[in-house]
């Protein structure tokens, strides 16, 4: 299957569940969903979990990224360590809109104790659902692109 439709999800051991649960969701929207865990909630280190998904988005293997942690912020920070992560944290259906719309952003990133199953999957519906918009705003995405490339 091509990119365009393939989405990379992982999580830290405290978002086991609401990952499996968005997987299954987005599957049934016809989505590719590579879940590379973890599968037991063993306590693990989301920084390596959310680089290893950006990877696989950066690499061009996936279109998007789905990252889960307690709070989604340290998983959110690792991926965006990643050249050519754009990843952001979000907890409302607005903000995953135009993360998308306006920041060209190719990964979210949810925090399972901020935000509960159902809100979850309406954030992610949102977030893949929007398309960027480009114009203006690609403008401003290149500004941050050139950031990250004289860093």
């Amino acid at each position: 299957m091509s990119a365009a439709k393939r989405i990379v999800l992982s999580s830290d051991h405290a978002a086991i569940e609401t990952r499996q649960a968005i997987a299954a969701h987005i599957e049934q929207q016809g989505w590719d969903v590579v879940d590379i865990g973890p599968t037991t909630a063993e306590s693990t280190h989301y920084p390596k979990h959310g680089a290893a998904a950006a990877q696989r988005v950066a690499s061009g293997d996936c279109t998007f990224g789905i990252v889960l942690c307690g709070t989604g912020q340290g998983i959110m920070l690792a991926a965006n360590k990643v050249k050519g992560i754009r990843c952001g944290v979000c907890s409302d259906t607005f903000s995953a809109r135009m993360i998308r719309q306006h920041n060209n952003a190719n990964m979210l990133a949810l925090g399972v104790r901020v935000i509960g199953d159902g809100l979850a999957l309406d954030i992610v519906d949102a977030f893949l659902s929007a398309e960027f918009e480009g114009g203006r705003h690609a403008t401003r995405v290149d500004m941050i692109d050139a950031l990250e490339a004289d860093s």
